[in-house]
C-alpha cells in the first residue's frame, strides 16, 4: 500500500521554522475569534470589533490557514466554532487575558514615569526661559511634579549621564560627550557695563583685544557664557570677579564692579532702565545655540517630550 502524502492532506499543515509571532496568531484575531465565540456571529463579532464583515471572513480564514485547522462553521444561521475552534478559543482567552494584565503593567509603568519630570538647565536657561516653558507643561500636565536641577553646562551633563535628570538643557559652543542635542532656540552674548563706569562714556566700538586682556566678572569655568567667551578671544584676562550665577554677575556688573559678558536674555530691562549699558566689541561674534539634550540613543518620552516641544513652539 503506497503510503499518502502529509502535504495531500487538506487539514495538515507542517511544522515551520521561525519565530512564534509567525505561528501563533495576533490579538486582534485572537479578540476576534473569542467574540465569535461569545455571539454567535461573525457578522456581530465584526461591528463589536468595528470592523467589515468581509475583513472579519477574510482574519479567519487566515488565521485557519495559520494553524492548518478549521475553526468556525458558518451558515445562514449564524457562525459555530468547530471542535478545534472551541480549544483554540480556551487558549486564546489565556493570551489575552495575559495580553490585558501586560498593558495594565505597562500603564502603571508610563504612569509612573509621567508623575514626575527632572529637568537640568544651563543657568541663563533656568534662569530666564524654563520659567514659561514649565508654566505651559503645567497647563498641559497638571499632576506632573517637576524638579529643577540649575548648574552649568557641565553639571548638566554629569547629571544626565548619571540618570539624575531626564532632559536638560545647554548653552556652550559644543555638547557634552554621552549625549544628543536639538537647537532649541539662539542666544547672543554682549558686554555691559555700569552707567558709571568709562566704557559707558566710549564713542568707539571696543575692540576684541581689549576686552581680552581687561580683568571682567565671570561665570564659573564649565559656564556655557565662560566657554563662548574664551573660544572668541582666544583667552581671557585672570577674572576680576568669578560667580557661579547670572544673577550675581548681573548685579556685580549693576552695582559698578567692573565689566560683564551676558546673555541678551539675562539683561533686557536693566538696558532699558539705564541700570546697565551695552558696549559693541569689534572683531568677535558672541552668538550661541541654546539646545536640549539626553543621553545618547534615549529620545524624551512622556513630559520630557512634551517640555521639549514646548521649547521649539
Amino acid at each position: 500500500m503506497s503510503r499518502t502524502d502529509d502535504h495531500d492532506h487538506p487539514g495538515h499543515r507542517s511544522a515551520s521554522p521561525g519565530s512564534l509571532a509567525h505561528r501563533v496568531p495576533d490579538l486582534g484575531a485572537l479578540e476576534l475569534l473569542l467574540a465569535v465565540a461569545r455571539l454567535g456571529s461573525l457578522g456581530g463579532a465584526a461591528r463589536e470589533l468595528g470592523i467589515t464583515q468581509p475583513a472579519a471572513s477574510s482574519r479567519v480564514r487566515s488565521m485557519e490557514r495559520q494553524l492548518g485547522v478549521a475553526l468556525v462553521d458558518r451558515s445562514p444561521r449564524g457562525s459555530r466554532l468547530t471542535d478545534a475552534g472551541a480549544l483554540v478559543t480556551d487558549w486564546a482567552r489565556r493570551i489575552v487575558e495575559a495580553a490585558e494584565a501586560f498593558d495594565v503593567g505597562a500603564q502603571a509603568l508610563r504612569d509612573r514615569r509621567d508623575s514626575r519630570l527632572r529637568v537640568a538647565a544651563s543657568m541663563t536657561i533656568a534662569e530666564y526661559l524654563l520659567p514659561g516653558w514649565l508654566l505651559a507643561l503645567r497647563a498641559d500636565r497638571p499632576d506632573t511634579a517637576v524638579s529643577l536641577l540649575a548648574g552649568n553646562s557641565a553639571a548638566v551633563a554629569e547629571r544626565l549621564l548619571s540618570g539624575e535628570a531626564d532632559v536638560g538643557f545647554v548653552e556652550g559652543l559644543t555638547v557634552p560627550g554621552g549625549l544628543d542635542s536639538v537647537v532649541i532656540a539662539h542666544d547672543r552674548l554682549i558686554v555691559v557695563v555700569a552707567p558709571s563706569h568709562a566704557w559707558a562714556r566710549r564713542r568707539r566700538p571696543l575692540a576684541a583685544e581689549e576686552l581680552a586682556s581687561t580683568p571682567l566678572i565671570l561665570r564659573e569655568k564649565g559656564s556655557g557664557t565662560r566657554q563662548v567667551l574664551d573660544a572668541a578671544l582666544g583667552g581671557l584676562a585672570r577674572p576680576l570677579i568669578e560667580l557661579s550665577s547670572t544673577t550675581a554677575v548681573k548685579a556685580a556688573a549693576v552695582g559698578g564692579a567692573g565689566p560683564a559678558v551676558l546673555s541678551e536674555l539675562a539683561v533686557g530691562e536693566e538696558l532699558a532702565m539705564r541700570r546697565l549699558v551695552r558696549i559693541p566689541v569689534n572683531g568677535i561674534a558672541l552668538a550661541r545655540d541654546l539646545r536640549a539634550v539626553w543621553p545618547t540613543g534615549h529620545r524624551p518620552t512622556g513630559p520630557a517630550r512634551d517640555l521639549l516641544s514646548l521649547t521649539r513652539g
